[in-house]
């Protein structure tokens, strides 16, 4: 087949998750569904963390950071993707491409970082009450918000220049419903073989290190809690960290799978489907699951839906 430069690569045809016609109204409709619940359930954490003073506390600031990634998360795929359902096209230009993978790997690798912020927190909060608003003061907190933005950002620009650097040849046909850096590897007719090191090796180290964060603190955690004589405190103590566990579970979980399924399957349809649940369903239901465990959070959101009534 005929090379051609990256330079002379108009665009790129993501196929999506199915090539049934009468499949599309229906795709459109749901994941126009869950983008809208997303953004509004994300936005209204936001809201109620800036609105309510009582929620201007580390936690909350970290989790209204959390709600804007998972915004900007869900906003790197699925507008672009309803876009090509709606217009019947399946075309991305090479410049949006690569501004997708771009953004896509800027805001995965964030909320990866977040979680384990989020579990210092709990780790200080609980293993150190007396002095948590001390260690965990304002300055502390936009410092580690910034660390992990920088350290995302230099990761989504080295997959960047990573990208910007392979030749393909003629036709380039994703089988992805948004621009996979792994699935450019593999279309790519130049020799990937560093490439494809050097991307598991950031992802390991930018997903094993930040889990193994995570498991620390809450290995931490758990022996304090259990140091605990009443079973009131116990519970007390348990529950103020059950949100963010479900969410690192919900993250990981998803992730986990969609590798999984990569390994075991040859399909790229079946591991485009599996990417629906880390990239749609994760931001989606995240703030479900921070409103319905949290009693604070929804006394904030009644009091700005009864403001607006």
């Amino acid at each position: 087949m005929e090379k051609k430069n990256l330079t002379g690569v108009s665009e790129f045809l993501l196929l999506g998750l199915s090539n049934d016609p009468d499949l599309q109204p229906l795709l459109f409709g749901l994941f126009l569904s869950m983008y809208l619940v997303t953004m509004l359930g994300n936005l209204l954490i936001i809201l109620a963390v800036i609105s309510d003073s009582h929620l201007h506390t580390p936690m909350y600031f970290f989790l209204s950071n959390l709600s804007l990634t998972d915004v900007s998360f869900s906003t790197t795929t699925i507008p672009k993707m309803l876009v090509n359902l709606q217009t019947h096209s399946k075309s991305i230009t090479y410049a949006g491409c690569l501004t997708q993978l771009t953004f896509f790997s800027l805001f995965a690798f964030l909320e990866s970082l977040l979680l384990t912020v989020m579990a210092y927190d709990r780790l200080v909060a609980i293993c150190h009450p007396l002095h948590y608003l001390v260690i965990m003061n304002p300055r502390l907190c936009g410092l580690l918000v910034l660390v992990s933005f920088s350290i995302s950002l230099l990761t989504s620009l080295i997959h960047y220049l990573m990208v910007s650097q392979l030749t393909f040849c003629a036709k380039v046909e994703v089988p992805h419903f948004f621009c996979d850096p792994p699935q450019l590897f593999n279309l790519s007719c130049s020799d990937t073989f560093i490439n494809n090191i050097l991307i598991y090796f950031i992802g390991a180290i930018l997903g094993g290190v930040p889990l193994s964060g995570i498991l620390y603190s809450y290995t931490r955690i758990i022996s304090s809690i259990l140091r605990v004589s009443s079973s009131g405190g116990k519970y007390k103590a348990f529950s103020t960290c059950g949100s963010h566990l479900s969410v690192v579970c919900l993250f990981y979980g998803t992730g986990l799978g969609v590798c999984l399924s990569s390994a075991v399957s040859s399909s790229h349809r079946r591991g485009a489907v599996a990417s629906v649940m880390y990239t749609v369903v994760t931001p989606m239901l995240n703030p479900f699951i921070y409103s319905l465990r949290n009693k604070d959070i929804k006394s904030a959101l009644w009091k700005i839906i009864i403001r607006r009534t």
